[in-house]
């Protein structure tokens, strides 16, 4: 029970005046030592043959920097490139999912109920009874308290670099959160699970190849491999251009064409049981396209990479933006929901793709 003794919690505007100081002293160093030397070959297939895909800036975040996408001309993986350094991980995830964003971001992802259900029906054909599942990234858990509807008697486990699995552990969304990283814990975990997944996780990693085949050693023979990544053949990463939310920069490492991932899954061991494109589409994108356009046109809001709050005079700018905006992003949401929806596919402009793959 709360009493008036209670401290009462920071404001937004409270939180961004203590964390300014340490986002200027970073500031203050440049930019150069948050990316790592440019590649001249593809990561995927070493292939010379780079051609710039997009360059964009922080559409989320709006944190200094640009961000190049480069698109392999032989084997059509698009990645990062320049990549983000380990201090630039940790620059521009800061206060993404955790600190400032953690509340916007969990009650999202909380809220994403039906979605995590179905992505776990999507393995029922496939395996009706596993007796236990790891899933990787998984955040705060939401995933895994959602799928124990579907999966009453499985034991869901979470793995994530963040304290996000051992907070979903505390919250009793997963039975074990291991905090770390996958490749390196997976020796440890080796032919433990029936099922691992990972939703939209690779993207997010690194070295994806080095994901997968920590996958191939915790899933045991016989199991099951569940990936959901963007899809970058999506006719929607061309219309929409920087306004595509999944790229999604300077986040997301790799994009995977849907046949190189099959091959890289085949090469390393696993059968392909179930390809969907349909299935993982989700409706957002003529909506969070509008809002980034929105968001980007407005003057900024109170952000602590900024090296002052915003006047009055351009809180009341930003606000009649975003106010004259509310009929396009009412329009986009009624698009994504009720037209493009039912025939996305067809269309070409699934945003994802889903892999069912069992190990041999």
């Amino acid at each position: 029970m709360s009493t008036e003794d209670d401290p009462k919690p920071p404001s937004r505007n409270e939180q961004v005046a203590v964390l300014r100081p340490d986002y200027q002293a970073d500031l203050a160093d440049g930019l150069d030592r948050f990316f790592e030397p440019r590649r001249e070959t593809c990561p995927w297939c070493d292939s010379s043959r780079l051609k710039t895909r997009l360059r964009t800036k922080d559409l989320i975040q709006h944190k200094p920097g640009t961000f190049v996408l480069d698109r392999c001309e032989d084997c059509r993986h698009t990645f990062q490139n320049p990549r983000l350094s380990p201090a630039g991980l940790e620059f521009y995830y800061r206060d993404f999912y955790d600190g400032l964003g953690e509340k916007q971001l969990g009650n999202t992802f909380a809220a994403r109920t039906k979605m995590y259900e179905q992505r776990a029906e999507s393995l029922l054909p496939h395996s009706p009874t596993p007796k236990n599942w790891l899933d990787v990234g998984t955040g705060h858990g939401h995933f895994c308290e959602s799928a124990r509807t579907v999966y009453p008697d499985t034991t869901f486990d979470g793995l994530d670099f963040t304290d996000g699995a051992e907070l979903a552990e505390q919250a009793g969304r997963v039975e074990r959160g291991y905090r770390g990283s996958f490749p390196e814990l997976a020796p440890n975990l080796a032919g433990h699970y029936d099922v691992v997944s990972m939703f939209h996780y690779l993207e997010h990693s690194t070295e994806p190849e080095r994901e997968l085949a920590a996958a191939h050693t915790a899933v045991r023979p016989g199991g099951h491999l569940l990936i959901e990544v963007p899809d970058p053949d999506s006719r929607y990463s061309r219309l929409l251009g920087r306004w595509w939310l999944p790229w999604l920069q300077p986040q997301h490492l790799h994009f995977i064409p849907v046949e190189n991932l099959r091959r890289r899954l085949t090469d390393l061991g696993f059968t392909v049981v179930a390809e969907q494109h349909a299935e993982p589409h989700d409706p957002v994108d003529l909506l969070a396209g509008t809002w980034l356009a929105l968001d980007t046109a407005a003057p900024r809001d109170n952000l602590p990479w900024l090296p002052k709050p915003p006047t009055g005079l351009a809180r009341t700018g930003r606000a009649a933006v975003l106010i004259a905006g509310i009929p396009a992003l009412i329009l986009g949401t009624l698009l994504d929901r009720f037209v493009v929806k039912r025939v996305s596919h067809r269309l070409g402009v699934s945003n994802a793709y889903r892999l069912v793959a069992r190990r041999d």
